[in-house]
């Protein structure tokens, strides 16, 4: 089997990538929010044009998927009559992570991130390349993938970039946005970005390839972070979960009747603000002792073309024998797109059979390899 192919770039509206179910086609709703009436109509395409499911990411994304070729146009027609599409260039621009709770500070700081993206000057950065803005105090995204932060620290805020321990202090929102564009603007001109049109942040700090100017770095550590919110009542609303980070569009319906806007969140799940009752829907997860939550898969064989292995249905089965406080990953290949990271258990399809890896990633060195579903299922414990 051939290695895993790196895109280095993320499906957008505009972008849609080709994967074994269809094409994937990524809305990045502006201040990282929808309204129930979009939420509704995006239950709706989602049956009309795609698989009949609304997919979160841990960009703060929604995505539909197995979209024809066919259908695509039209489904492009029928999100701009949402509102949520712009135009391309904004669009691919459009990738800023908010802290889903509104500290103080964070709509301010995006739109005007926003704002200044739309320079041609900005055209440049790479597709994966992003922003985090995170000004509250304790901090709610430091498990979030970014490479320039804005944070919350002690007595105000900071800007880092990723790769960067400490970060400098920033006097208001305005020169947060400033500042981060700046920053931004010295990772192009310093050669942050490859020949083939790639490049982050901490790559290119690492090793010394990229000097930080002293106007943009500081010795301010960020504030301690928090564990990811579970699902259930939060900060006068309701954090919704749904399997995988698939809500079907009758979940997703029965959100949107609740009522008031719908927040996209980097943990794969939907922030209520204004909603305090709990849906009834059987798709929907509110309850954060749910097994559920104790794992996570990606799409998996056939959905995607890289993945030689199912990773669901698995996943599932293998959720109710997961102790409490570990996370289990379910990966289709070593990419690990689903959970890019450390889980204490971590199975990887190869050719077919799945490798173990335990408290680390599916790029990982296993301990085990070539296990078969049935082999997990009778011999993986605890």
């Amino acid at each position: 089997m051939s290695a895993p192919q790196v895109k280095g770039w993320c499906p957008g509206a505009f972008r849609p990538m080709m994967s074994g179910d269809g094409l994937v086609v990524r809305v990045r709703p502006p201040l990282g929010a929808i309204s129930a009436a979009q939420a509704t109509g995006l239950a709706d395409l989602a049956e009309r044009h795609g698989s009949g499911v609304v997919e979160t990411t841990a960009r703060a994304n929604l995505q539909l998927r197995g979209v024809s070729e066919v259908a695509y146009p039209a489904l492009m027609q029928d999100l701009r009559a949402l509102g949520l599409l712009g135009d391309a260039d904004s669009e691919a621009r459009r990738n800023l992570v908010l802290d889903p709770f509104r500290a103080p500070g964070t709509e301010e700081i995006a739109r005007g991130l926003l704002e200044g993206l739309s320079r041609s000057e900005f055209s440049g950065l790479p597709g994966k390349f992003g922003f985090v803005i995170d000004p509250g105090t304790p901090r709610r995204l430091a498990g979030i993938s970014g490479d320039i932060r804005i944070e919350g620290a002690a007595g105000g805020m900071i800007l880092r970039a990723d790769g960067s321990a400490t970060g400098r202090r920033l006097r208001d929102s305005e020169e947060a946005v400033t500042q981060a564009l700046d920053l931004a603007r010295w990772f192009l001109n310093s050669g942050g970005v490859g020949a083939d049109g790639r490049g982050r942040m901490a790559r290119h700090l690492m090793g010394g390839r990229g000097l930080l100017p002293s106007g943009l770095c500081g010795d301010v550590a960020p504030a301690e972070p928090v564990p990811a919110p579970a699902p259930g009542p939060r900060d006068g609303g309701l954090c919704a979960a749904a399997a995988f980070g698939q809500f079907s569009a009758a979940a997703l319906r029965t959100l949107a009747e609740a009522g008031g806007p719908i927040r996209v969140t980097p943990y794969r799940m939907l922030y209520l603000p204004d909603v305090m009752i709990q849906p009834d829907h059987p798709d929907l997860i509110l309850d954060p002792q749910d097994p559920l939550r104790r794992v996570q898969a990606c799409t998996g064989a056939p959905g995607c073309p890289q993945a030689s292995v199912t990773t669901r249905d698995l996943a599932r089965r293998l959720a109710r024998r997961i102790p409490d406080g570990q996370i289990w990953h379910i990966s289709g290949c070593a990419k690990g797109c689903a959970f890019p990271r450390n889980a204490d258990l971590t199975l990887v399809g190869r050719d077919g059979a799945f490798d173990l890896v335990k408290q680390g990633t599916p790029w990982d060195d296993p301990i085990r390899r070539g296990l078969s579903p049935l082999e997990i299922d009778k011999q993986i414990r605890p």
